[in-house]
C-alpha cells in the first residue's frame, strides 16, 4: 500500500491537473507490480512499480529500446530512482486468456502463427555483443535449480551417489549442443501469458531478462508452455512452420528439419528443468503458490523427450527414480 500511495503521488506530478483512478492490473513472479491509471476522459496508461531496493528498471529500459522492431510497450515517463514507469496500455487480454475463451485448434494456431512471425522479426534484428551471452555458466546455474529446489524442496529428497552421477551425465550431454546452436536475441519468457492481443501486431511484454543465445529457446518457450498444453502433432506442425519462415528470412537454422527439431527438443529439456526449479523456489522461498500446480506439466515434457533420445537416458532414469514413469496430472500439488 505504501508503494501504491507513492506511485499515486508521483503520477500526480507527471499528470498535473488530470484526475485519474489507479487500479491493480497485474503482478510478476519477481517484485514488479502493474497498475492501470484511468483518466476522466477514458484514456488509460499502465504504471510499473519496481521497488528500487529489490531491482533496477535499467535492464527493462535497455531491452525496450533494443526490441523496438516488435510491439513492446512505449515508455512515456520514468523515474529510475523511484522505480516507477508509465507505459502505453496494450490492453488486458493476453494470448492465454484469448485461447481460454476460444478453445478451437484453428484459433490457437492463428495466434501462435502471429507469435512466430513476431519472433522471426525479433531474431532477424539480432546482433552480437549487445546483450549478455546465454553462456555455460548461466545455463548450468539455471538447470541446477532442479536438484536444488524441485528435488530438495518439492520432493524432500537428496540425490544419492548414483543419482548424482546420472545428473552429471545429463549436464555433460545436454549443455554442449545447446551452446553450439547459432545465437540470436532471446526474450527468455516468450510465452502466451506475455503476448497481448492487439489489432495488428501482438504486444510483447516481460523482456527485461533478454540474452544472446540459442535460436531454439524462445520457440520452445512458446510451444511447450507452463499454463497451456497442445498435442505433439500440433506442436510439430508449428515448429515446421517456424523453421520454414526462419529459413526464408535467412536465419541460421539447419537445412535438415530433423536436426532443428532435435535442437528444439533438447533446448526444451534445459528450460523445463529450470522452470520446474523456479516454480518450486517461488513456492518454498517466496510463498507464491500459483505456479506450483503446473510443475507436473514440465515433468511430463521432460519424460517424453528424455525417453526419445538414447543420449538422454540418464535423465530419464533419474526422473523415473524421482517421480515415476506415468504422466502426472496438472492443476494440483503433489
Amino acid at each position: 500500500m505504501q508503494r501504491q500511495t507513492e506511485l499515486q503521488k508521483w503520477l500526480e506530478t507527471v499528470y498535473p491537473n488530470r484526475a485519474f483512478e489507479l487500479s491493480f492490473a497485474a503482478a510478476d513472479a519477481d517484485f514488479r507490480r502493474y497498475f492501470r491509471a484511468t483518466f476522466s476522459d477514458g484514456h488509460t496508461v499502465v504504471c510499473m512499480d519496481a521497488p528500487p531496493d529489490k531491482m533496477s528498471v535499467a535492464p527493462y529500459l535497455k531491452v525496450q529500446k533494443l526490441f523496438d522492431m516488435v510491439n513492446v510497450p512505449q515508455v512515456l515517463h520514468v523515474d529510475e530512482a523511484l522505480g516507477f514507469m508509465v507505459l502505453n496500455d496494450l490492453g488486458s487480454t493476453t494470448f492465454l486468456t484469448a485461447m481460454q475463451q476460444e478453445t478451437s485448434e484453428s484459433a490457437h494456431k492463428a495466434l501462435l502463427l502471429e507469435a512466430i512471425d513476431e519472433l522471426v522479426e525479433l531474431q532477424k534484428a539480432s546482433r552480437p555483443e549487445v546483450l549478455p551471452e546465454y553462456d555455460h555458466a548461466v545455463m548450468l546455474r539455471e538447470i541446477n535449480l532442479f536438484p536444488e529446489w524441485f528435488v530438495a524442496k518439492e520432493l524432500g529428497k537428496t540425490l544419492n551417489f548414483k543419482q548424482r552421477q546420472l545428473w552429471q551425465q545429463t549436464v555433460d550431454t545436454l549443455l554442449p549442443p545447446l551452446l553450439a546452436q547459432p545465437k540470436v536475441y532471446v526474450h527468455r519468457d516468450y510465452i502466451v501469458r506475455n503476448l497481448m492481443l492487439q489489432n495488428g501486431r501482438p504486444g510483447v511484454l516481460d523482456f527485461q531478462d533478454a540474452l544472446y543465445g540459442p535460436i531454439a529457446y524462445d520457440l520452445v518457450s512458446l510451444l511447450r508452455d507452463a499454463f497451456i498444453e497442445w498435442e505433439e502433432e500440433f506442436v510439430l506442425d508449428l515448429v515446421i512452420r517456424y523453421w520454414e519462415k526462419a529459413r526464408a528470412a535467412g536465419l541460421p537454422v539447419p537445412a535438415d528439419f530433423d536436426e532443428f527439431y532435435r535442437w528444439f527438443e533438447w533446448m526444451g529439456v534445459q528450460r523445463h528443468l529450470k522452470v520446474a526449479g523456479i516454480f518450486a523456489r517461488l513456492y518454498y522461498r517466496d510463498g507464491k503458490d500459483k505456479y506450483r500446480p503446473e510443475i507436473p506439466r514440465f515433468l511430463n515434457y521432460l519424460r517424453r523427450v528424455s525417453r526419445r533420445y538414447i543420449d538422454l537416458a540418464p535423465l530419464y532414469a533419474l526422473l523415473v527414480e524421482s517421480v515415476g514413469d506415468e504422466d502426472l496430472e496438472t492443476g494440483f500439488t503433489f
